[in-house]
Parts: structure tokens; C-alpha cells; sequence
């Protein structure tokens, strides 16, 4: 719930939160001044508190709803990095398929793009060539935000693709954890597998693991 100083000026805070909730919480300073609003009052409404820097000229209220299951951090990168695809251990967390809690946003984007400056969050990128990229790109949906996400299947195949970098024992925990579960689809893990050139190092894991 968001309210207003009595030493502020009411109606244009009140105007320029409203126009933070339009835009999904989020607002560039350029959009900002556009609107009519003032450089003045963006900074009082930084500096109580009511909304924060996430990167240079970009903002976003720093108390917004949002289903439990999604983090704040994943939907800060669906607006800083419109082509990023949240991956490899940050992917696992979020499905559940790794015990391993990233300090940092693991975020993929295509060799084409480049990462922007951003205070917030931490990211680890990675620049996957184009077959890598597109495939097996899902979506969380919070607010009308949809927020790139790397499927289970396709996002255990990329660790396997990182394995010496990342941990092999983390990929294989993430695939006996997957393979554990009910809905496992062996063929859209080799399918992936097959798409991230690591199928005849993960085949016999899975042989090991589904006998």
C-alpha cells in the first residue's frame, strides 16, 4: 500500500505512483519527464523510498505484488534485458531441481545483444549462439510480465553443456531429481540433449537413472 507525506504534494506523487502502476511498476526517467513529470519529484519519491534505482534512468516501485513463486529479480530482468532468457542454475532453482541457492541471476541472451549496467539484481550472463538461444524458451506470466525461462528439459541440457564450469554433480543432481518425478519426458530431455550436443554424455546417466 502506498501513501503519501503530508510534506509532499499529493496529487503529483499520487499522479506519478499511478503512472508506475500502469506500466507494470516500472518506468524510464525519459518516459518519466515525458509525462509531464519532474526530475524534483522523482527524486523525493527516491529518496522516501517509494521507488528505486534499478539501473541508470530506469525505476520501479519498491513494493509491488507478485506471485510468491516468481522472484522480484526475475521480473527486474524481463525489463532491463527484453531478450534475456533466465537459465542454467537460476532456471534449476526455480524448478526446483537443484539444492544449489545462486547468489546471482543467471541470465542468457543471444552473442548479438550485449548485457546493459544494472545495480539490480546481480546477473551472471552467458551469450549462447543462436541453436542454443531459441530453443526451449517458456514463459512466467506476473502482472502481464512475461518473463523468458529456459524449460526444465532444455535448462538441465545446458548444464550439462557447463558442467566443467558449473559442477557435474549438480547437473546429474538435477537430472535424478527430474527423472524422479512423475511428468518426466525422457524424450523432450533427449530432444534437448540432441540441441545442446551433450546427449552422449548424458545418455548414460540416464540409462543409470531410469534402468
Amino acid at each position: 500500500m502506498y501513501y503519501i507525506n503530508s510534506k509532499m504534494e499529493p496529487f503529483i506523487m499520487n499522479n506519478i505512483i499511478k503512472y508506475f502502476l500502469d506500466h507494470s511498476g516500472y518506468a524510464r526517467m525519459q518516459d518519466l519527464k515525458e509525462a509531464s513529470f519532474h526530475t524534483r519529484d522523482i527524486a523525493k519519491l527516491l529518496k522516501e523510498g517509494k521507488i528505486e534505482k534499478i539501473k541508470p534512468g530506469y525505476y520501479r516501485l519498491t513494493d509491488m505484488n507478485h506471485p510468491d513463486h516468481i522472484p522480484q529479480s526475475f521480473i527486474d530482468i524481463a525489463h532491463l534485458i527484453p531478450k534475456g532468457v533466465i537459465c542454467l542454475l537460476s532456471a534449476l532453482e526455480y524448478y526446483n531441481l537443484t539444492t544449489f541457492n545462486p547468489p546471482e541471476v543467471y541470465v542468457a541472451i543471444p552473442q548479438s545483444e550485449k548485457f546493459p549496467k544494472m545495480k539490480y539484481p546481480p546477473i551472471r550472463g552467458y551469450y549462447f549462439p543462436k541453436r542454443f538461444y531459441s530453443e526451449g524458451i517458456e514463459y512466467i506470466e506476473s502482472n502481464n510480465i512475461k518473463i523468458k525461462i529456459y524449460s526444465a528439459e532444455k535448462s538441465i541440457a545446458d548444464m550439462f553443456r557447463y558442467r566443467k564450469k558449473l559442477g557435474e554433480d549438480i547437473a546429474i543432481e538435477a537430472l535424478k531429481t527430474y527423472l524422479a518425478r512423475k511428468g518426466a519426458n525422457i524424450n523432450r530431455l533427449y530432444e534437448y540433449a540432441e540441441t545442446c550436443q551433450v546427449k552422449t554424455v548424458m545418455n548414460p546417466y540416464i540409462k543409470a537413472i531410469v534402468g
